[in-house]
């Protein structure tokens, strides 16, 4: 199976301010044909990735669903894309800090 962690960052990386804030979380479905792919970032990050009527967005999808083929597995991948809100970046710092 293809590791879409290490393929999507090497995807967007190049297109966020931030990579290393960027979350990626693979969950596979429970009929084995779809594949459920959460990208969570910056909220400026988060608005690149989907850009102009999701044209970025839609690019992404047939690029992962395209590395999915590749494979054979013929996974269905379903992209989702969420950020962080400051009161999420707040709580982990301090999460860190104990």
């Amino acid at each position: 199976m293809i590791d879409y962690d290490k393929v999507i960052h090497g995807l967007i990386d190049p297109l966020v301010e931030h990579p290393d804030a960027v979350l990626i979380r693979v969950e596979p479905d429970s009929n084995d044909r779809d594949a459920y792919i959460l990208i969570v970032a910056e909220d400026d990050d988060t608005a690149r990735l989907i850009g102009k009527r999701g044209v970025v967005a839609n690019a992404l999808r047939e690029a992962v669903g395209i590395a999915g083929k590749a494979d054979n597995s013929n996974l269905r991948i379903h992209l989702k894309f969420e950020s962080f809100s400051e009161d999420e970046k707040e709580k982990g710092k301090e999460n860190d800090a104990e």
